[in-house]
């Protein structure tokens, strides 16, 4: 490190003493980073971020007393520093952990379950989260616009038109908010299928998905092997295996395996993003979001290579430029786009289905048909 560079000051906050003492002992190994304190619940935390003035706060949200929630809540409010959440594999902890991040928390990492055996890899996680987190702005909970009163959903009749275009997104930190926000915008008769790899561990992605289906028009699931692909419909890559999308004579499909990971991850875009440029070439449409790393960013070159059009989100929309900027900084990407204008990008590239429900301006005229 050079001596110029400042220290990325921490705070870690955990009712745990064993915690208090192991999470300092992880981030010991990158001398770059400092933990200026520990607070063993939220009261004594928000005493501790006045007097210390931490660059990131790490926050247990299982707490006694002040909960991680409130804790969270009131950093949001009086002093809104990144806030990452270490969080328990349970599903109860996996259901909070998804309201801190729509509370504004800037990522999670779970809590190691075998101390000794994943102290490394839990390690290098946290460090790497800490420093983006460091360099991040902080999103506010309601700074990004909410979605409007939903329309009804379309259920998916027999008849149900084949999809006009596969929309392939990978997408990492900062994702859970900016999915909540591009998929609240699209319309229920959306006329693509949309697949996505959010990087996110095993259990988490189920209950992310029922989070999105409550939250959209859209119908939102996760992914199993063979699930058709449909207009309208999104699949989410569960937690801790790839997927890829493959043509069949009795309808598109995803398929999931259990290869060894990519980029350092699995899911990992890359595999999707291969295999939506193998198959569906000109028809498919990739979009890389915010994250950090290159992960995707060789994928969404090959679907450019294959005729598909490529998407990455702007810098000043992503929570991390990481994964937008590496596909942009290689030329992969055809179009930079706020996340803002997401959704009526998507809409122009797929076509809206004419005639198919209600628009803003009123019901569609069928062209033609």
């Amino acid at each position: 490190m050079r001596p110029d560079m400042k220290k990325v000051r921490v705070l870690v906050v955990d009712d745990s003493a064993l915690m208090r003492k192991l999470i300092p002992q992880m981030l010991e190994a990158d001398p770059s980073i400092e933990v200026v304190g520990t607070a063993m619940d939220g009261t004594f935390c928000m005493k501790k971020i006045e007097e210390l003035q931490p660059n990131v706060v790490t926050l247990d949200l299982q707490m006694p007393g002040m909960n991680g929630i409130e804790t969270l809540k009131e950093i949001m409010r009086r002093h809104p520093v990144p806030v990452i959440v270490v969080s328990s594999h349970s599903t109860e902890g996996a259901s909070i952990t998804l309201k801190a991040l729509g509370l504004g928390a800037f990522d999670f990492v779970t809590k190691p379950q075998d101390a000794s055996a994943h102290m490394a890899e839990a390690a290098a996680e946290l460090i790497a989260k800490i420093k983006a987190a460091a360099d991040c702005k902080v999103v506010r909970p309601g700074s990004l616009p909410g979605a409007a009163a939903r329309p009804e959903k379309i259920s998916a009749g027999k008849a149900a038109p084949p999809p006009s275009k596969l929309v392939a997104i990978g997408i990492s930190t900062g994702g859970p908010q900016a999915l909540e926000f591009l998929l609240a915008q699209l319309p229920p008769d959306f006329p693509g299928a949309i697949v996505v790899v959010q990087h996110m561990p095993e259990g988490f992605t189920e209950m992310f998905a029922r989070r999105l289906d409550e939250l959209c028009s859209l119908r939102v699931k996760e992914a199993q092997s063979g699930d058709l692909l449909q207009a309208g419909r999104v699949l989410i890559c569960p937690g801790s295996r790839h997927m890829k999308v493959k043509r069949l004579t009795m309808g598109d499909v995803v398929v999931l395996n259990d290869d060894a990971r990519v980029n350092g991850h699995r899911p990992s875009v890359d595999v999707l993003f291969y295999s939506a440029a193998e198959e569906f070439g000109s028809h498919a449409v990739a979009a890389l979001m915010t994250g950090m790393g290159d992960d995707g960013a060789e994928g969404l070159g090959a679907v450019k290579r294959a005729g598909g059009m490529t998407i990455a989100q702007s810098e000043e929309s992503c929570v991390v430029y990481g994964m937008p900027k590496a596909a942009i900084e290689r030329g992969y990407a055809t179009r930079v786009v706020a996340l803002d204008v997401l959704s009526a990008t998507l809409q122009a590239l797929c076509g809206r289905n004419e005639g198919h429900g209600e628009s803003g301006a009123g019901k569609a005229v069928r062209a033609g048909h």
